[in-house]
């Protein structure tokens, strides 16, 4: 699997300006042949109300990074991408700092893609573990 030739680090954070991902900070920081990496800080935005990492900005991070794969690895002049599911456990809490998220794709069929994001703290250990379902639907 790889990604369209111009999808770059730049293309990608092109794509949040005036969104729910520039509020919160979300900045897409590597491209590889099959996985896309974000980063997110930890600060009130993102917050809980115990101070906590909100498992909502969680899924948001989650659903960006899995969306965005799929509207990249596919002819975006012929098809656009719709998120049908996601579901995401929380495995460990974050107070601040930064969160990464790595999406891998685990499905990518004609009409629906399944995408797996790993939300890691900046030790590496494992915070959240996602996986959302897209539909691949042709432009009219």
């Amino acid at each position: 699997m790889k990604f369209n030739p111009s999808v770059t680090v730049e293309s990608i954070n092109a794509m949040s300006k005036n969104t729910l991902m520039e509020h919160l900070d979300i900045e897409c920081v590597e491209v590889g042949s099959d996985f896309i990496k974000a980063k997110m800080p930890v600060d009130s935005r993102h917050h809980q109300p115990y101070g906590l990492l909100h498992g909502g900005a969680s899924v948001v991070l989650a659903e960006t990074l899995g969306s965005v794969a799929a509207h990249c690895s596919v002819d975006s002049n012929k098809y656009y991408c719709v998120g049908l599911e996601i579901n995401a456990n929380h495995i460990r809490s974050v107070r601040d700092g930064w969160v990464y998220g790595v999406t891998t794709p685990i499905h990518l069929g004609k009409s629906t893609h399944i995408w797996e994001i790993k939300i890691t703290n900046e030790e590496g250990k494992l915070v959240c573990i996602s996986r959302i379902t897209i539909a691949i639907l042709e432009k009219k």
